[in-house]
């Protein structure tokens, strides 16, 4: 029974326990402690008084609650429900927190560009500040707008990608549903069985939407031809796991979720494409959809890509980026194919 915290270790303790880990598991070590700092920073969240408010998402949520990916994942991406921010904005009913209107939803961008970095500032980073410490772990945190960094002291040299810091990016323009709770552990804890370390169980956003987020993001870059990448062809992977893990089949089959999502992404985050053009989402959920990148914009992720898989970020055997970008241009196919058939919504059919 592991009886030992591992924030309660030396120095050298903590630094063996992560080198055998790294030799059981083929990780490497400091990756294995970032993780931790990932999973002790979100059980930190969890535990202050409006944790019952933020939803984990993103491509970490997937590693660390649905294990449908496997590659390191380092930033926590929270929701904070609009509903706890910004009540007095919203009208009885509204169920999806979407503004009725362009002039409304420019009043409520507005008001949480205005509310969200106060709130972090004045409320999360302290909170999070005092929950680590009272944990064992010394940090030091800093707050730039919507962000909380928390910087540790690595007990290994040369993180390359990576950065010996926790990332947490906070956003408050939807209530973050639908959500569920999930177990999150280290990944080193399976390897040292004597070792106890940090584990949590937050709120998550249900994978399904997770895809549709990512798929419609990847359906901007595409759309609007981007010669850069950095820190982007990661989506690209992940929208192949989740088809791997079935994920995006049950996306794909809600046609409900994947509207929602693009009602939410053409008021909230409105983009144009290469010609000028607002980029319509609601057409990309319903056969427009592109997930193949071309030109620069490809050769701009292959280079993001080979970085990630020096740093050996990718957990599983190498894939090459042409067989993963020809994986993203089948679920293209499919997803369009799927979708294009699907009856109107309100038809009373199954999709």
């Amino acid at each position: 029974m592991a009886d030992l915290p591992f924030q309660s270790l030396s120095p050298d303790d903590r630094r063996d326990a992560l080198e055998v880990a790294a030799g059981l598991s083929g990780r490497r070590a400091h990756l294995l402690e970032k993780d931790i700092w990932v999973v002790q920073t979100l059980a930190a969240l969890v535990e202050i008084p409006f944790g019952a408010d933020l939803t984990f998402k993103g491509g970490t949520s997937l590693a660390k609650a649905y294990h449908a990916i496997r590659r390191f994942s380092e930033d926590l991406d929270i929701t904070y429900d609009i509903r706890a921010i910004a009540p007095d904005l919203l009208t009885d009913g509204d169920d999806e927190a979407i503004p009725a209107t362009r002039s409304q939803e420019r009043r409520w961008t507005r008001e949480i560009r205005r509310r969200l970095p106060s709130w972090v500032a004045d409320q999360a980073l302290p909170s999070v500040e005092a929950n680590l410490a009272e944990a064992g772990l010394s940090a030091v945190l800093r707050a730039e707008g919507d962000h909380v960094f928390v910087a540790y002291e690595p007990l290994f040299d040369n993180y390359g990608f990576v950065k010996p810091e926790v990332l947490v990016e906070f956003g408050a323009r939807s209530t973050g549903e639908p959500r569920e709770e999930r177990l999150c552990k280290c990944d080193a804890a399976s390897y040292v069985p004597a070792v106890a370390f940090p584990s949590v169980r937050p709120f998550i956003m249900l994978a399904e939407r997770t895809f549709w987020e990512k798929a419609t993001a990847v359906h901007v870059y595409c759309q609007q031809q981007r010669s850069r990448g950095e820190r982007l062809s990661r989506h690209w992977y992940d929208l192949v796991r989740l088809d791997d893990t079935g994920y995006a089949e049950k996306a794909l089959a809600d046609r409900a979720l994947a509207l929602s999502v693009a009602r939410h992404k053409s008021m909230f985050f409105r983009e144009k494409d290469a010609a000028g053009n607002w980029v319509d989402y609601e057409a990309a959920v319903v056969g427009g959809l592109q997930l193949a990148p071309e030109g620069l914009a490809y050769r701009a992720l292959s280079d993001d890509y080979d970085k990630m898989l020096s740093d050996g970020m990718l957990l599983d055997d190498e894939e090459q980026f042409d067989d993963l970008m020809e994986r993203c241009a089948e679920i293209q196919r499919k997803a369009n194919g799927l979708l294009a058939q699907a009856p109107p919504e309100g038809t009373g059919l199954d999709p």
